[in-house]
């Protein structure tokens, strides 16, 4: 009996132990499918990383031969590589949108690089498919001939027909990079982070071209007379006397647009309008920095950097005269003339007096490479009448501006020659439309030293004649910028200035009186006098002014909320001198730029790297 009583607690005992040992089991069955899936879920986000990586990689290989292909014209080539690049970066967002991938960018911490990626793809997919494909298409429509100038005048139509495809591509990359930018990049893993400050960087430039290209294709078809005829006032800024936005804007002349046709009238000279009286009201604040004759003379409309200011005034002066009122300003200097001549190849002066070009030996062909050195140097040695000068100046633009008008050349070598001039300064447009000019403000083709066209740690160096004459053809400039540590949160920066006076020990005698100045306004004959005003970014502060290494005065004004500091540099042939000014409490952490006046020298070979100081580590 007992023995049975024991076989039975035994079997209990038995039967007891197996809920128990179950339910240790389960708990590790469970960690162990956990441990699958999750190690499944790694090689399956594994997979996908590697191919939105080498995707977008191939993608990204592909840009340069696009690049290439449009710059080429060679459409069919275009087309194809873009069919390459949709594959590669649809590809890249299919594997994105992958779900596992989806929910992996919801884990804490990590969950953030995912997501990071995937916007990245659907940026690059979204560029690709409502960006570049549309540009593609309306590049391999255009007829570039057709839009450059001719004797039938520009066909506006195509511009006209690829503006909506051209301004919904603008907004799609804007939109994308805008998205790109919301992502917080502090707390991403560096190989996640870098791609996307990448991708950034890329998408900030090509916004930037897509939103010019899609204000151009607005504004230029009503600009050049598709709705009714336009007339605007030409001025041809001579870089021998410098003024701020370039030279002396001598030589005038009435640009008539209609239906895309361009014809040049009214020609005329800064002297010939003579001084106004009484003065044009001009911004009392840079009538306080430039003086009253901003709104006297022609001549000195420009000594403010500001071009729509200087625009604005020119255009009040040119309608007292004459009594017409123009609907816009457009400035151009002899180096971008020699830039359109590059394209159009050269012209014969031959409304310019025979007996002139006998007497002087001036070239009666103008080409790119003669052009400048005609109309900055020779033109002063061998004329010295100024009303002489002027018809030479007046017969040269008419005979230009006939060739331009025929559509002579290589049109896409044309467009390219403007665009270079337009990127340095040298072109700049100022509509009276109100709503025009709002578009144009957007764009350094304003000339504008305040608003949207005005980069955030934008610097300035404007020079303003002060000799009087013709010598600022002899005067080589390096700008640059050098870059100190910051202070207390604060950027600081040094622009320094050099100036060299290339003119011949002899300048005094050798030069012609018309070119040195003759001493007429207190400078030595041969030398040169320089009142250079240079601006700092918004909120900065003026430390100091030295020239040679020592310090120096210096006149401290506000243009709108940028610091100025002008001081003014005389050079004996032959001298050469370094001016500095240096900024501080600089509230922008942006890369700084800084922006020259045109002059007669390569902008190249102005505006130097920004040399940044050694400020130890950690700083």
């Amino acid at each position: 009996m007992d023995e049975m009583v024991q076989r039975k607690e035994n079997s209990g005992r038995q039967r007891s132990k197996v809920p128990s040992q179950k339910r240790l089991l389960t708990p590790l069955i469970w960690s162990a499918v956990l441990l699958t899936l999750l190690a499944a879920g790694a090689v399956w986000l594994g997979a996908k990383a590697v191919t939105i990586k080498n995707e977008l990689n191939a993608a990204n290989a592909l840009v340069t031969p696009l690049k290439e292909a449009i710059s080429t014209d060679n459409p069919q080539a275009a087309s194809a590589t873009l069919t390459q690049l949709k594959t590669h970066t649809s590809a890249a967002k299919q594997a994105a949108d992958d779900p596992i991938w989806t929910l992996a960018s919801t884990f804490p911490w990590l969950g953030a690089n995912f997501g990071a990626v995937a916007e990245v793809a659907r940026s690059a997919e979204d560029v690709t498919t409502l960006g570049l494909t549309p540009l593609v298409h309306v590049y391999s429509s255009l007829d570039w001939d057709r839009l450059a100038p001719s004797s039938a005048g520009t066909d506006l139509k195509p511009l006209q027909a690829a503006a909506p495809s051209v301004t919904a591509a603008a907004h799609a990359v804007r939109t994308s990079a805008a998205r790109l930018d919301e992502i917080d990049a502090d707390g991403l893993l560096p190989m996640v982070a870098e791609p996307l400050t990448e991708a950034r960087e890329q998408l900030e430039g090509v916004t930037g071209a897509l939103d010019a290209a899609a204000t151009a294709s607005q504004l230029i078809p009503d600009m050049l007379g598709s709705k009714e005829p336009r007339q605007y006032l030409l001025m041809i800024q001579n870089n021998a006397e410098s003024r701020a936005s370039g030279g002396i804007p001598g030589a005038l002349a009435v640009l008539n647009a209609d239906g895309g046709s361009l014809t040049l009238t009214s020609q005329s000279s800064a002297t010939d309008l003579g001084a106004a009286s009484p003065n044009i009201a001009v911004d009392a604040e840079q009538q306080h920095i430039y003086s009253s004759r901003l709104g006297k003379f022609m001549q000195d409309v420009n000594l403010t950097p500001d071009f729509p200011t200087a625009a604005k005034t020119a255009q009040s002066m040119w309608e007292r005269k004459t009594g017409q009122r123009v609907a816009g300003v457009i400035s151009i200097d002899p180096v971008a003339l020699s830039y359109v001549l590059q394209a159009t190849g050269p012209v014969r002066i031959s409304s310019t007096e025979p007996s002139l070009l006998a007497r002087t030996g001036l070239p009666a062909e103008l080409n790119g490479k003669n052009v400048v050195k005609t109309l900055l140097s020779d033109v002063y040695a061998k004329i010295e009448q100024p009303k002489l000068q002027d018809a030479y100046f007046a017969g040269v633009a008419q005979e230009i501006f006939e060739t331009l008008s025929q559509g002579t050349g290589d049109a896409k070598a044309l467009l390219a020659g403007i665009s270079h001039g337009v990127e340095e300064g040298r072109i700049l447009i100022w509509s009276s439309a109100s709503d025009e000019q709002a578009l144009i403000a957007k764009y350094p083709i304003s000339g504008s030293i305040a608003g949207p066209s005005v980069a955030p740690a934008q610097f300035g160096v404007f020079f303003n004649d002060g000799t009087g004459a013709k010598m600022d053809y002899y005067v080589q400039r390096r700008v640059q910028l050098v870059r100190q540590c910051a202070k207390d949160g604060y950027e600081q920066t040094t622009v320094r200035v050099s100036s060299t006076n290339t003119a011949p020990a002899d300048a005094a005698t050798a030069l012609p009186a018309y070119v040195t100045g003759d001493g007429i306004y207190g400078v030595p004959p041969g030398s040169v006098r320089t009142n250079i005003a240079t601006y700092g970014p918004a909120l900065a502060n003026i430390e100091m002014a030295t020239i040679g290494g020592k310090r120096t005065d210096f006149a401290p004004y506000l243009h709108g909320n940028r610091p100025v500091g002008m001081v003014s540099v005389q050079l004996a042939p032959g001298e050469t001198q370094t001016l500095e000014f240096t900024f501080s409490k600089i509230v922008q952490h942006a890369e700084p730029s800084v922006f020259v006046t045109p002059t007669a020298q390569n902008v190249e070979d102005v505006i130097l790297p920004t040399q940044n100081s050694d400020c130890g580590p950690g700083a």
